[in-house]
Formats: C-alpha cells, structure tokens, sequence
C-alpha cells in the first residue's frame, strides 16, 4: 500500500505464478467453449490442444480481466482500503509468463478534520402547544358545533357564501361548477385561487365575472366564471358552558377539552422535535465541511448509495424502483439528476460524522457490530453466521461499523448542540423527553 496526492492510494498486489495457473485453467476451460476445433465436441478440448492452436496469449489476456479484479477486491477489502472509485490498473511484471504484479491506482474517501462541532446552535419549532395553536383547535370544534346565520358585513375568510355559478371553458360547461345556490367557503382555494380573490368582500346580489388559469397545468383554455351572490354566511359559535361541553363531547368543561388537548399534542410534537433537531444538527454539522472536500466520484458514490437505499426500501414495500420512477413520470436520467441535487449535502454529512467519531474515538465495538448482524438476522429470517460470513465475503463488515461510528457521532453532537426555538430561547434537554401516556391515540393530530 502507497499513500498518493489527492486522496489516492497505490495497491500493489503479487500472484504466484502457481496461483495464477488457476486463473489460466479456468479462462481455457472458457475458450474451450468458445472455439471450435476439429475431432472435439464443444467445450472439450484439452489445454495444451488449445495452446497449441491459439497460443496462450490470448487465454492469459482473458485471465488478467476476469481475474484481476477479484485480486484488487480482495487486497482492498482485506487491508480496508476505503475506495470511492474504480481503480486504474497496470500490470507491471507477468504480462507473458511467470508470476504476475499489477498495480492499483485508486481514489480513497478524504479523511478530513473540522472544528467548531462541539459548539453546534440549530433553532426548531418549540415542542410545546402554543396558546395560538390551541386556540384555533377551540375554534375548529366550536365551529363543528356551531350555526350557519347571515353577515352583517362583506364576506370574511372562513364564511359560506351562497351563489349561483356558471364556470365554461371555451363555451362549455364545466362539470360540477354550473349551479345555483352553490355553495362555498372562501378562503378554502377548493377550486381556483382567484375565486377568493375576485369574492372577497362580496355581500349580497353581487354579481363578479372573470377569468382563471385552469389547475391543470397542461390545460392552456382559461375558465370563465360567472356568479351571483345570494347569501353570506358566518358561523355562530356556541358559548362553551359547562352544559354545552357535557351534551356535545366527553368533557365537563372546556377547561378539561383544553388540557386533554395539550396532553395528546405533546407527545407528538416532542417526537417532531427530535426529529427536527437532528435534522438540524446534521445539517449544521455537514455545513462545517468545505466544498473543496467534495470530489465528483465522492458525489458519484452518495448518488449509488440512495438510489441502491431506496431501492431497498421499494422493494421492501412490493414494488421496484423502475416502477416507482414511471409513477412520478420521470425518466431514469430526471431521477438520477433530481437524487444527485442534494448529493451534495449528504457527502460532506459523511465526512463531517467520520471526522468526528476520529476525533471523539466513537468506533464501533465488536459488540456493536454483533447486535446489528443479529438485527438484520431477525429482519430477514436467517442465521445470524451466514449473515456475517455474507457480509464479510461482500467486504460490507467496514462499511457497517463505519455507519455504526457515524451514528454514535451524530448522537453525541445532539447531545453538545445548543437547541434555540424560533424566538431564540433555548430549549432544555429535559423538554425532549417524551411524556409517559396509557393514551393509545396519543400524538394523532386533529
């Protein structure tokens, strides 16, 4: 092993003639199916007939390209070279007889050193239920309960305006938009955004006549509406007494509707919080690593990496990737360029969390590696030994502690980052943790 400039190591790698004598057995047994010689049925003709007839340059020619990169593997995987690129090979001794020498030029992942880690500030949502919040699911189950009477005033967002409408593209009628005494809810966009903006203010007898972009994109034909207004309706909202809340929900006052919601709330919204906050760390953490560090294998790996994990997760859920990809209507190469968009963001991830499981020595123990082994044994159903032996032959067992140390890296700076909500007051770890609850509908939103 040679260390070069640019993030490059040179593998030189030496095959006893004796050992590749296999490699030549095997690619005349292949040539042997190949040509056709007289007196011998396919496939059967013996070596030295074949040396004979064809010489053996042309079987060692086919024994370098099958043969030597099984060698580089194995050098690689054995020495844990992390490569990020296919190698440049050169055969530097035995390229017509005797043992063979090649070298391996190949691009390493950049080991690189960042600062500032252990002084992380990110900003989320609070995890609690803000008095806003709160209010508007008041309002959302009063106005459930609540009564449909005439405004006094031009129309609001939020109220139900009765109308007569005729909407026609191009002359004709649309479906379903033709009506009288149709009725909507401004505000609700249910149909086109202009219809808000043209109704806003209305009151009765009004009478509004427009154009609209139609919502589907590849229908050019505007929509011409026209519309009368009949009526504009509010929503009276029920006092919530004590009685009111005992006939219409399981609560004796509102009070009591209030607390429940903001138990059933929190659980969720702290889970939503710890989720965003290692998002957030994790992105402040990969900002800490330069574009300078970023090479285009480097990106070309991260792009392999999520097409092959999602793949996994496609066919996890019954359907393959190539399905998925018609279903959206992209074609490959608009996948892959929307996939390799934020490659970017997700290599200097990598790097910034091998630098700090380095320099903080969060390595992956044997224990560690065993329980994930085991994991993924119970997942899919098979001895934990023949996964491993999978792995290793694979020359997966690197890459896995490698994930393992990354994610003990990424759960020590959540741990150091300082946690600030939108009004930059800091949020303590204990606000975190998730409360207790026998509630099997706990963390459902409204």
């Amino acid at each position: 092993m040679e260390a070069l400039e640019g993030n490059k190591v040179k593998v030189t790698v030496q095959i006893t003639e004796e050992e590749f004598e296999k490699d030549l057995d095997v690619a005349f047994t292949r040539l042997a199916k190949e040509v056709k010689l007289p007196g011998f049925r396919a496939g059967k003709a013996p070596r030295k007939v074949l040396e004979a007839r064809i010489g053996s340059e042309y079987a060692r020619g086919d024994a370098f390209e099958n043969s030597l990169p099984r060698y580089y593997s194995e050098a690689v995987r054995d020495h844990e070279v992390d490569v990020i690129a296919p190698p440049e090979i050169d055969i530097t001794d035995g390229e017509t007889e005797g043992p063979v020498t090649f070298d391996a030029v190949v691009e390493v992942r950049p080991q690189i050193t960042i600062s500032g880690y252990d002084k992380l500030t990110v900003e989320i949502d609070a995890p609690e239920v803000d008095d806003t919040e709160l209010e508007e699911a008041q309002e959302r189950f009063l106005k459930a309960h609540g009564e449909l009477v005439d405004a006094d005033r031009p129309a609001e967002n939020g109220d139900t305006l009765t109308m007569n409408i005729k909407a026609v593209i191009d002359g004709e009628p649309v479906p379903g938009l033709t009506a009288d005494d149709y009725s909507y809810t401004l505000g609700s966009a249910s149909i086109v955004p202009e219809l808000d903006d043209e109704l806003i203010a209305a009151e009765p007898d009004d009478e509004f006549d427009f154009a609209a972009n139609h919502p589907d994109p590849d229908e050019e034909n505007p929509i011409h509406f026209s519309i009368k207004i009949n009526k504009v309706q509010r929503v009276d909202l029920p006092e919530p007494t004590d009685e009111f809340m005992q006939q219409n929900s399981e609560f004796d006052n509102i009070d009591e509707f209030r607390a429940d919601y903001i138990e059933r709330m929190t659980g969720s919204r702290i889970e939503k919080a710890i989720s965003e906050r290692r998002q957030a760390v994790a992105k402040a953490v990969g900002d800490l690593v330069s574009d300078d560090d970023l090479s285009a294998p480097l990106i070309d790996l991260e792009v392999e990496n999520r097409i092959e994990d999602m793949a996994m997760r496609m066919q996890s859920q019954g359907m393959q990737l190539e399905q998925f990809i018609q279903m959206t209507g992209q074609t490959n190469q608009q996948f892959i360029e929307g996939v390799r968009a934020t490659a970017d963001d997700g290599a200097k991830l990598d790097l910034a969390l091998r630098s700090v499981a380095a320099a903080e020595k969060l390595e992956c123990t044997d224990e560690e590696l065993t329980d994930e082994v085991e994991a993924a044994s119970e997942a899919i159903g098979q001895p934990a030994d023949e996964i491993r032996k999978r792995y290793a032959e694979a020359g997966m067992l690197t890459n896995i502690r490698a994930d393992i140390s990354k994610r003990k890296a990424l759960d020590f700076l959540v741990e150091k980052a300082t946690v600030n909500d939108k009004d930059g007051n800091e949020i303590a770890a204990e606000r975190f943790e998730v409360p207790e609850s026998d509630d099997s509908d706990a963390g459902e939103e409204e």
